[in-house]
């Protein structure tokens, strides 16, 4: 289970870089459409992922994550892997 704080980080983190309503992020939204990102906003995403989480993403990484769940269970598996608190 993603630790709740780790969630609203992530949502906030999202929310400022992306110029959104917090409230419109939600678990099933779809990633992508709800943030309207086009390939220069990804690099900003991975900018923003190293920036704020500490670990390197490459596009591949994206592969699979449509939903902010996906996004969220991605940021926490990398957390776990390099052992960082959540």
């Amino acid at each position: 289970m993603i630790d709740q704080a780790l969630i609203e980080k992530i949502n906030s983190v999202l929310a400022e870089e992306f110029e959104i309503d917090i409230e419109k992020i939600v678990p099933d939204a779809p990633l992508m459409q709800t943030l309207d990102l086009d390939s220069l906003d990804l690099v900003d995403m991975v900018v923003l992922i190293e920036h704020n989480f500490g670990f390197t993403v490459v596009a591949k990484d994206f592969v699979g994550i449509k939903t902010f769940n996906d996004f969220y269970h991605f940021i926490n598996s990398r957390l776990n892997e390099k052992g960082a608190p959540e």
